[in-house]
């Protein structure tokens, strides 16, 4: 019976197999039909139906279908068993066996009782069994040999076939195992290739870079895959084959033939599918490949597109034709930089295009993608180049043009100097007219070499590069030549006569003043000469000058108008040019030094100390290189023509070159950190690189050099500008440039100062700095406490700022360059809310009052000039002014019951500044003035001898005092009386006589105790420390010589007359309390001096922001 289900495997079965109850042999019959063994099996009986038919279904299974088609030979082995057994196994078969069947042999039982009983019930029940394949009861294997050759038989039959039924499932097993992991090897592939052959190709280079890469790793696993089937195979075919390693005369029954050729077929099907694979990898993988190389070439092109684009877009803004010819070069050297950019551009495209062509060859896929661009690109490539070549001569025809009309104005500008430096006097003789006329002569013969002659040929061959404004540059010139060759006409016409003999003497005559112009034309090293507008005219004869008409003074004008427009075009060319050199060198330092020190082919030669110091060393040059080069420089050219007018471009930039302050300030640490590194291999490297004579240093200056330079070229185009339209904006521009130069130098003494503990941003803008005498002097109640007399004042540098008057020592430093610059030690400050001025001081025009706390303070301050005296004065008015005018606009705000709570007190105000009787004044007097004084901020200007209306007629000044806001407070809290009294001080001052005081002294250098020249005792011994110090034993006589710059004193030993070095800080232990005769007085003058500065200092007084409304 055949059964309809799915193939059993050894695997699935092998429990069953393994009873072994039925086995193929591998022999055959005589018609080679395949011979299945009953062997003696006596739990037969006991077989589930299930196992039993598993097993017949497999054994049956497994021989090729031409040998089951004959149909299978039964032998059942039953010689140690009985009839039952026979009969059992019979009716088994005959009802489930699965195959045909071609004959039974049966081995009856070998007992005699058995063997009767089976011939017997076998004849009794023949029909039972109801096969239809006849079935043999054989008495022994000798029967059996006749139906069977004993080759085709087990040993156990008295065959010869050697046969072992495990290595029999084994075999199975794994033949099985192999079929089926082909099985799945080929159809793995299949979905593979079906996978590959519908994956979309992406559209650009990174997926399809990671399709590629996914695919490819999919392909290794399949392979490996193939691998690992291909060697089971192996191993199965050597394990199939080893009898006949071991026994070449081994001969293989069929069933092993035929495991044989079922593995070498599975071989030979892995082989196939792997060629297919292969093949079909090979073709999907140059696909994806083609695909990436298409996708790179898509991403370079549009990249190299783009970059095409830009370069056309950048040839298409070279449409100038400059306005000079050094802005032509300029534009040309721009020029040039762009096409080595467009080269390297234009190389790239030329490349991609090959690159192009190549894929083309290979017979790319996307052919009909890539040749339209590449056409494209070359197209584009000779587009560029041809317009690259045409901009190129274009602008060397305009430079050509430009040099020819620069000749010519030079040409011109020669002449009007040779005119302009004729001398008049010389010109009066016979003799120098004739040597004019000479020069005159030679100049003209020169004028073929230089001048414009041909204006319809300069229309003809430059009509490709004259626009509308170079056609009136070129006709201004050609004007401008026959203007020159008319004043020298003139000035031949008029020498000529002045040349011819005289036929009689003539008696020279002054001319007349208006006949004079005086003219401030120079040479061309600015030399300033005077000439006179009737000899330009051809108006002067030897002996007498005659002034011919309003006309001939007209034209001496106008030429004297042209002398200055050459001057200052002169001028302003000098500028342009070294504007332009200057940004070439900033470019060279920030290029050969600053980028060198990021190379890495360089970081071996650079020092330590040098290492991420990029910032201090060039400061922020690399902002001002930008700032000039792409802004100023062209704003300058931009004025070529109209010099006159340049002011306006300083002054919109005005803000802009306020970084050189910045410059300014880091250039110190610049200095020292170049010295600290100057000698090191990097900077000479990069010098000898760079083929400079200085070193960088010198480059690093420029840029202080240049700030400077400005303002003496904008004095010079100044002084030719007189009268012209940009006057104004010029001396602007040179007022704010010089305010620049001052903020620089200001800024550069206020990071000197040392000692500040508080932020000097805090006390607001700088306004003035400088050097001065100063003289302190302090009150105590209300008595003047004076000390003893000092004629040296103490050297202060004072910083006035908006809200603070800083006193400093300046120390000069030793050093070279910057570092030999001056530092400054804080010593104490003013807050400008509470403090006072008085402008004229001891009937000294130099010297000036600050004070405060109602003059129980006062400075004396002498300046080196009336004049410095004069504009701190003023600028100190104006921050005061300032302080009121803010006090004021914010009591505006306030309520007016505020302002009259504070209007009873401010009488005495008013008269606190200056001397009267207070007993004249009147009730409704006072009123009158309380609206002045009623706001306790107003600083007073009193001026010497003015009388005060409203304070009554016999009130005068004395002085002239300016007093801050608090200063006014304090003497309204202090009352009428002593704001009197401390005009009566005030008074006496006018006798003022110089008085040493603490306050005259450097707390520094006395360490608690001033040390002055004199004779002293000494109290402790000292040993010396050097050879150039002195060794002095107690009660040893000395006498302090000088004091040297080191902190050291010169003393003479007077016991043992031996000069020496000792250190200040040593003296001070050694003199003890010892006092000199030339000192003592001092001192206990110092005294006092202390006590007045502590009483009046214990004063509180208010300032500005203490107010309260």
């Amino acid at each position: 019976m055949q059964q309809e289900s799915s193939p059993l495997y050894a695997a699935d079965i092998s429990p069953d197999l393994r009873k072994q109850f039925a086995f193929l042999s591998g022999g055959r019959g005589p018609n080679g039909s395949p011979i299945i063994i009953f062997p003696e099996y006596p739990a037969f009986g006991e077989l589930e139906e299930q196992e039993f038919l598993n097993v017949l279904t497999y054994l049956t299974s497994i021989p090729s279908l031409r040998s089951t088609g004959v149909g299978f030979i039964l032998v059942i082995d039953r010689r140690q068993d009985r009839w039952a057994s026979v009969k059992g196994t019979l009716l088994r078969i005959a009802g489930s066996f699965p195959g045909n069947l071609q004959l039974v042999l049966v081995l009856r039982p070998t007992a005699l009782f058995q063997r009767t009983i089976s011939d017997i019930f076998f004849k009794l029940n023949k029909d039972e069994f109801k096969m239809k394949v006849p079935v043999i009861m054989l008495s022994s294997v000798t029967e059996l040999h006749s139906y069977i050759d004993r080759t085709q038989l087990t040993q156990e039959l008295g065959g010869t076939q050697e046969y072992c039924h495990e290595k029999w499932i084994s075999h199975r097993t794994a033949i099985e195992g192999f079929a089926l992991m082909v099985k799945k090897t080929a159809q793995t592939l299949q979905f593979f290739g079906t996978e590959l052959a519908e994956t979309e190709l992406p559209n650009d280079v990174e997926a399809t870079s990671n399709l590629l890469t996914v695919h490819t790793d999919k392909k290794d696993k399949m392979k490996e895959d193939l691998r690992i089937a291909l060697c089971q195979g192996s191993r199965l075919l050597d394990s199939i084959n080893e009898p006949l390693v071991k026994d070449p005369d081994y001969t293989m029954n069929q069933d092993e033939l035929e495991n044989l050729a079922t593995v070498q077929r599975l071989l030979g099907q892995l082989d196939e599918t792997e060629t297919a694979f292969d093949d079909f990898w090979d073709k999907h993988q140059t696909k994806l490949e083609q695909c990436l190389q298409l996708r790179h070439f898509e991403q370079n092109f549009r990249e190299v597109r783009a970059h095409l684009d830009m370069v056309y877009d950048r040839l298409s803004g070279f449409s100038e034709v400059g306005i000079s010819p050094a802005h032509v070069e300029h534009i040309l050297k721009e020029l040039t930089n762009h096409e080595e950019r467009a080269c390297e551009v234009l190389d790239r495209a030329l490349t991609l295009a090959c690159d192009a062509d190549q894929l083309i060859e290979a017979s790319h896929y996307a052919v009909d993608s890539i040749l339209p661009k590449c056409s494209d690109l070359r197209a584009v490539c000779e587009e560029i180049s041809s317009i690259l070549k045409a901009k190129k001569a274009y602008l060397l025809k305009a430079l050509e043009l430009h040099q020819c009309l620069e000749k010519a104005t030079k040409w011109c500008d020669d002449g009007i100097y040779l005119l302009a430096s004729q001398p008049v006097d010389k010109c009066q003789s016979q003799d120098g007219a004739e040597s004019a006329l000479q020069e005159i002569e030679r100049f003209l013969e020169t004028a073929n070499q230089h001048k414009l002659t041909d204006l319809s040929g300069i229309w003809r061959d430059y009509e490709s590069v004259l626009t509308q404004d170079f056609r009136d540059q070129v006709d201004k010139v050609f004007q401008k030549q026959l203007s020159m060759q008319e004043m020298f006409e003139k000035r031949r016409v008029s020498l000529k006569k002045l040349a011819a003999k005289q036929t009689r003497p003539v008696q020279p005559v002054a001319p007349r003043p208006e006949a004079i112009i005086k003219s401030p034309i120079s040479s061309p090293a600015h030399r300033e000469k005077t000439i006179e507008g009737d000899i330009i005219n051809g108006n002067c004869r030897k002996g007498e000058i005659h002034l011919q008409n309003d006309g001939s003074r007209h034209t001496s004008v106008s030429d004297e108008e042209e002398n200055f427009a050459v001057l200052r075009r002169h001028v302003m060319n000098e500028l342009l040019e070294t504007e332009r050199a200057y940004v070439e060198e900033l470019l060279c330092v920030l290029e050969g030094y600053g980028a060198e020190m990021d190379n890495p082919a360089m970081a071996h030669l650079i020092p330590n100390t040098l290492l991420h110091k990029k910032d201090i060393l060039f400061g922020n040059m690399p902002e001002i290189y930008q700032f000039h080069k792409k802004t100023f420089l062209r704003e300058l050219e931009a004025y070529t023509d109209y010099p006159e007018l340049v002011g306006r471009c300083f002054l919109e930039r005005m803000t802009d070159l306020q970084i050189y302050e910045k410059y300014c300030q880091n250039k110190p640490r610049s200095e020292s950190l170049w010295r600290q590194c100057s000698d090191c291999a990097f900077f000479q490297e990069c010098q000898k690189k760079l083929e400079h004579k200085l070193g960088l240093d010198s480059y690093l200056l420029k840029p202080v050099q240049r700030i400077t330079k400005y303002q003496l070229l904008l004095k010079e185009l100044l002084k030719y500008s007189k009268g012209c339209e940009g006057e104004d904006d010029l001396q602007e521009a040179l007022s704010s440039i010089l305010g620049i130069l001052k903020a620089v130098n200001d800024s550069m003494h206020l990071i000197a100062i040392t000692g500040y503990e508080g932020n000097l941003s805090d006390l607001g803008r700088l306004m003035m700095q400088g050097s001065f005498s100063v003289w302190t002097e302090h009150k105590k109640g209300h008595a003047k406490v004076k000390d003893l007399a000092r004629f040296k004042p103490m050297q202060r540098h004072l910083f006035l700022h908006e809200k603070a008057l800083l006193f400093c020592k300046k120390r000069e430093e030793n050093g070279e360059g910057y570092e030999k610059a001056p530092s400054y030690s804080f010593k104490h400050s003013l807050s400008m809310s509470a403090v006072g001025i008085t402008e004229n001081a001891k009937g000294d025009n130099k010297k000036f009052e600050i004070w405060c706390n109602s003059r129980e303070e006062v400075y004396i301050v002498q300046a080196p000039t009336p004049e410095i005296k004069t504009a701190w004065v003023n600028e100190i008015r104006k921050v005061l002014t300032g302080q009121l005018k803010a006090y004021r606009e914010a009591r505006q705000q306030k309520s007016s019951d505020q302002i009259s709570q504070l209007t009873p007190t401010s009488t005495s105000l008013t008269l606190s500044p200056f001397k009267t009787n207070p007993k004249t004044l009147k009730k409704g007097e006072e009123k009158k003035t309380e609206p002045t004084a009623a706001d306790p901020s107003t600083a007073v200007l009193l001026k010497n001898n003015d009388k005060v209306k409203d304070a009554g007629p016999h009130i005068t000044l004395t002085r002239v005092r300016w007093l801050s806001t608090s200063s006014l407070l304090q003497t309204k809290r202090r009352g009428f009386s002593k704001a009197s009294l401390s005009v009566d001080a005030s008074e006496e001052n006018d006798g003022y006589s110089s008085a040493e005081d603490p306050m005259n002294s450097d707390p520094e250098d006395e360490g608690g105790k001033k040390l002055s020249p004199g004779r002293y005792v000494v109290v402790a011994d000292h040993d010396k420390n050097g050879p150039q110090e002195l060794t002095v034993k107690s009660g040893d006589s000395v006498q302090l010589v000088r004091e040297g710059d080191d902190g050291r004193w010169f003393v003479r030993n007077l016991r043992t007359n031996k000069e020496g070095w000792v250190p200040a800080a040593n003296l001070l232990t050694l003199i003890g309390e010892s006092k000199s005769s030339q000192s003592l007085s001092s001192s206990e003058g110092s005294g006092s001096g202390n006590l007045s500065t502590s009483s009046s200092c214990s004063e509180t007084y208010t300032s500005f922001s203490d107010i309260k409304a």
